[in-house]
């Protein structure tokens, strides 16, 4: 018998700052801003793999070169 992990549906808050190496507070704040997507079930927050997926692309891309320096004056 092959036994399978279970993938994760979604991903809490929580798990998606991790990911991201972003703390709950920013991650929220992504969220609330509507750059991360994210569905309430009940109390709780759930994000799908493919939305994190799509707020990386969505900061790839939006930088020029890939990388982002702040411009000394």
């Amino acid at each position: 018998m092959t036994t399978r992990a279970i993938q994760p549906r979604w991903y809490t808050v929580r798990e998606v700052a991790q990911m991201l190496n972003f703390s709950v507070s920013k991650t929220k704040i992504l969220i609330a801003e509507r750059e991360i997507r994210s569905i309430k079930i009940g109390g709780s927050r759930r994000i799908l793999p493919e939305w994190v997926d799509e707020f990386v692309t969505n900061q790839v891309e939006g930088a020029e070169d890939g990388w982002t320096f702040a411009r000394s004056r």
